[in-house]
């Protein structure tokens, strides 16, 4: 994690008692903006300086007064969503004008297949399971409604949204309560999303409710994450043990032989790129296209020389365009009892619930700490529109799209800008262990919408057929590689792996190694691996509807019961925040942290003109981008722009003049100059 430096104040005066001066606009200027003109020299950095900064933008601990505790039952309404739309609207042209680079292309094409892929395997569990009643073009809306919509008017671009695992299960348990009762599907559905979830979604972004996010922390995400992963798997499986009551033997094996070829071709393709194999260029080509084309390969594989004549289970598709039943696009949500309409209000609780987790951990997940982001997030509008999608598609009897894992953090992963970095000796020569560190990340909404749009011509006639020759066996292999990337880097999985290595061969420079109880790392473990089996477990039975409260009830486990066993010091190693100080300014910072104030800050607004400000703020964090082996580089200056104003409505003005590493010498993972 960066270290910050506080920036000393100039006056021992508190920041009550210091008077409005009037700047060159007329405008009265707040005590902090007098703080920030009368900062000493020394603080400051100097052009040229030789300081290695990690991002553009840098983030700053203020070394202000405490904040004044506001009460709880004051809830100021549409604040958060207010703050929100003001933070990111400054960047929203730039988030068009930053796609004109090439790491948008490849990321597009592998979210095209990463999204699309999983959710046509979940349509054709959702159409065994529900009779008929979601099919492709279902699920294809869905993803083209999500993408749509929050690739255009979020305040997060870079989260994916479509049809996700937890969603599939929703549905088909409500289908097994009430079809029973002869009611109407579609009409209860609507009346679920449209009516009454639509209302819930929208009232908590109105009351600010996003703010609790303050308190999920790596603890709840890796166990929700976990339990994802393992809805993969689960889901890949059923698809091949369906292929032996659907078919002959022979075509059951073919499937499972294919789908275990699928799953270690793609991971293989992943080893290389994350490895120093093959020239950069070609290393780059497997990682970025290498999941998408082994899909195309074995879909034309299986029709190679005997394996021609096995009779293979395809997906299902129908007509482009059209729904997969005889009905139209609109749902009659009339035709259906009064009665009936009361009873889809716990079903719109949980479904809430169930999105306001699973789409917020998968903002989060998208955003972490492991992502040097430089655009400001926004949690409590992106759940207002979470609302108007759910109510949309509840209207167009459409599975409800929300924030995917792991699809989300996979979109951020391949848009970031790597480099590899030496170590050096003394003299200054390369010892030859290289280490990949990313640049940037390319913040925009192109890739989002062009995947969305993918799927959308997706729809159309010819793709369907092509649609229909993808076996089955391919699918359930997808939902493998998925599933396995998911485990790789979940926090569940990298502890149980440290607790299974050997000692003695451990190196001592492991976060984990700095715990003296060793037992509470077991303990830890225990915890997440309990609430994942709850949560699985109860997916299982005919309660799977009540799922989201077990996830969350993950938040005030980790809140309240777990810091009475474990110490602060064990917690800060063994759990964090999933998303860095300066993404949850949107909801108040994480939990356990102190206030941080970032450049994007509701608090202040940046000015690239007003250059007699301040020339910048004093940052190293060069070690958590890898650099800190060799921080001697020059720098060069970087002027951002943007506008903010404080929550009291007041005008607050400060000129940021922001540090990038130049990169002279090095070459960028993608062939591109990193300077």
């Amino acid at each position: 994690m960066a270290t910050q430096t506080a920036i000393p104040s100039a006056s021992t005066r508190n920041s009550a008692n210091l008077p409005l001066s009037a700047n060159h606009n007329g405008r009265m200027k707040r005590p902090w903006q007098l703080r920030m003109h009368s900062l000493p020299v020394h603080s400051r950095i100097q052009r040229g300086s030789e300081e290695t900064l990690s991002r553009e933008v840098s983030h700053v601990t203020a070394n202000t007064s405490t904040p004044r505790q506001k009460s709880w039952w004051k809830v100021r309404l549409f604040r958060g969503m207010i703050n929100d739309v003001k933070r990111r609207a400054p960047f929203y042209w730039s988030d068009w004008r930053d796609a004109w680079d090439y790491r948008v292309v490849p990321a597009t094409v592998y979210m095209y297949f990463a999204n699309i892929l999983p959710a046509l395997a979940f349509s054709l569990d959702m159409f065994a399971k529900t009779a008929m009643s979601f099919g492709v073009n279902e699920v294809l809306l869905a993803s083209v409604l999500g993408s749509v919509v929050f690739s255009c008017l979020s305040c997060q671009p870079l989260v994916i949204v479509g049809v996700t695992g937890p969603i599939t299960v929703f549905n088909y348990t409500v289908y097994d309560i009430i079809t029973p009762r002869g009611t109407n599907y579609f009409a209860f559905m609507c009346w679920i999303g449209l009516r009454w979830s639509l209302l819930m979604h929208w009232t908590l972004a109105i009351t600010n409710a996003c703010n609790a996010l303050r308190y999920v922390t790596r603890f709840s995400c890796d166990t929700f994450g976990f339990y994802v992963a393992f809805i993969y798997l689960q889901k890949g499986i059923q698809v091949l043990t369906r292929q032996w009551g659907l078919a002959d033997p022979t075509s059951a094996f073919l499937s499972i032989m294919v789908a275990l070829l699928v799953l270690m071709t793609a991971f293989i393709c992943g080893v290389i790129g994350n490895s120093n194999l093959l020239q950069r260029h070609v290393r780059k080509f497997v990682e970025d296209y290498g999941t998408p084309l082994t899909v195309v390969f074995f879909t034309g594989f299986v029709h190679i020389g005997r394996m021609s004549s096995v009779d293979l289970q395809t997906l299902p598709t129908s007509r482009p365009f059209f729904p997969t039943l005889d009905r139209g696009w609109l749902v009659h949500f009339w035709e259906i009892d009064v009665g009936d309409v009361f009873i889809a209000i716990p079903f719109a609780v949980l479904l809430t619930i169930l999105f306001y987790f699973d789409h917020n951990v998968s903002s989060l997940i998208a955003q972490g700490t492991e992502f040097p982001l430089r655009k400001p997030a926004g949690f409590h509008w992106d759940l207002f529109l979470l609302g108007l999608t759910t109510g949309l598609a509840g209207l167009l009897g459409i599975p409800f799209p929300n924030g995917l894992i792991p699809q989300a953090p996979f979109h951020t992963n391949s848009l970031c800008v790597t480099r590899q970095v030496s170590d050096e000796s003394e003299t200054g020569e390369a010892k030859g262990h290289t280490t990949r560190v990313i640049d940037h990340v390319v913040e925009q909404r192109v890739s989002n919408l062009t995947q969305g749009l993918l799927t959308l011509g997706t729809m159309t006639g010819p793709l369907l057929v092509v649609l229909h020759l993808i076996p089955q066996g391919v699918l359930a292999g997808l939902f493998f590689i998925m599933g396995v990337q998911a485990l790789e880097g979940n926090g569940i999985t990298l502890k149980i792996l440290y607790l299974c290595r050997d000692r003695h061969l451990t190196s001592p420079s492991d976060p984990l190694s700095r715990i003296t109880r060793k037992q509470a790392i077991y303990f830890f473990v225990a915890a997440e691996l309990l609430g994942f089996g709850a949560t699985f477990a109860i997916t299982q039975t005919i309660a799977a509807i009540g799922f989201p409260i077990i996830i969350l009830l993950l938040v005030p486990v980790r809140t309240l019961l777990l810091p009475k066993y474990f110490t602060q010091e064990e917690l800060s190693i063994l759990d964090a925040p999933t998303a860095s100080p300066f993404t949850m300014e949107s909801v108040g910072g994480n939990f356990e942290e102190g206030q941080s104030i970032s450049p994007f800050s509701a608090n202040m607004r940046i000015d690239g003109n007003d250059a007699s400000s301040m020339e910048t703020f004093q940052h190293h964090d060069s070690i958590e981008r890898g650099e800190a082996r060799n921080p001697q580089r020059p720098a060069k200056d970087l002027h951002q722009r943007a506008s903010f104003r404080d929550d009291a409505g007041g005008d607050n003005s400060v000129s940021i003049e922001m540090l990038r590493p130049s990169l002279s010498g090095q070459v960028l993972d993608d062939g591109r100059d990193p300077g």
